[in-house]
């Protein structure tokens, strides 16, 4: 196969593993900067264009790796493949879904999957009662569009709680509050699926004097065995975004398994370390029998 991996580096980590893995399976992969691809459409046939080539009808499939900063304009470039019948591990508009925390967790709860309590508003005139509406503090307050626990605050108080609420909303940044989940103990599970399987899943562990357990924010990392109910929360978490690859994070509570985030491009190195599973290959195999269905 010839393969398209859109990532902005191929310095990272997962890129690398992944363009690896492809190679020793014996696929063509090139790696193309979303950043530096146009669009070009109207009369004549659409075009990607990369390198001042069309690369539309290049590839037979694509593995998207959008970052933050570059959401919209990444998913815009996969819609294109999408439209020209290229398969891709993540559809346009689950990337763009995934990003944003706020309808990620609407589009959960709506379909019954546990959540913790979550409010978002932007209104700064009722920022006491917004706390109240979740039991008060302390709570946890997170910028929407947040990754590798950037963005993501633990209020103590409600008086911290209240300055922080009102900073963002006058400095217009979109945020969501939660309930704290204190018998959580600053650990998530990280849960990697791939297509309709969990594939490796780990356990963070928030380091010294923090409360977040990303590896990004020194948190540490075990493997970790899934009750039945979490991996079909992780399974259903995926496949309701329309994600082939995705990470998705839980934090286990009293009242059992609560899902808190679903990431589009999870990355490979916290959790092949852990786990010692091959989740790159993982991936190529994933691209392969879709490919063959295709």
């Amino acid at each position: 196969m010839n393969i398209g991996l859109l990532s902005v580096s191929m310095n990272v980590y997962s890129t690398q593993r992944i363009a690896n893995e492809a190679k020793k399976l014996g696929h063509d992969i090139e790696w193309i900067d979303h950043t530096q691809c146009s669009i070009k459409i109207g009369t004549n046939q659409p075009e990607v264009i990369f390198k001042q080539e069309n690369i539309l009808d290049v590839f037979d499939a694509i593995i998207p790796r959008i970052g933050t900063k570059v959401t919209r304009h990444g998913a815009s470039v996969v819609k294109q493949f999408e439209m020209n019948q290229v398969f891709s591990t993540a559809k346009s508009g689950s990337i763009s879904k995934a990003r944003n925390k706020a309808k990620t967790l609407q589009l959960m709860s709506n379909w019954g999957i546990p959540i913790p309590e979550t409010l978002f508003s932007i209104d700064p005139d009722d920022i006491e009662q917004q706390i109240d509406l979740l039991g008060g503090a302390p709570l946890i307050i997170k910028i929407q569009e947040g990754t590798h626990g950037l963005g993501v605050i633990l209020a103590e108080t409600k008086k911290s709680a209240k300055s922080i609420i009102d900073t963002f909303y006058k400095m217009d940044t979109n945020i969501l509050m939660q309930e704290f989940i204190e018998e959580s103990n600053g650990e998530d599970i990280r849960v990697f699926v791939i297509g309709d399987k969990v594939v490796a899943s780990m356990k963070r562990t928030s380091g010294n004097d923090e409360f977040r357990s990303n590896l990004h924010r020194g948190g540490k990392t075990s493997a970790v065995k899934l009750t039945p109910n979490e991996e079909l929360m992780a399974i259903n978490a995926a496949k309701y975004i329309r994600l082939g690859v995705a990470g998705v994070d839980l934090i286990r509570s009293k009242n059992g398994p609560l899902l808190i985030e679903v990431n589009a491009s999870p990355g490979l190195q916290g959790i092949e370390a852990a786990t010692g599973i091959n989740v790159a290959k993982e991936i190529i195999q994933f691209v392969e029998q879709n490919c063959r269905e295709k």
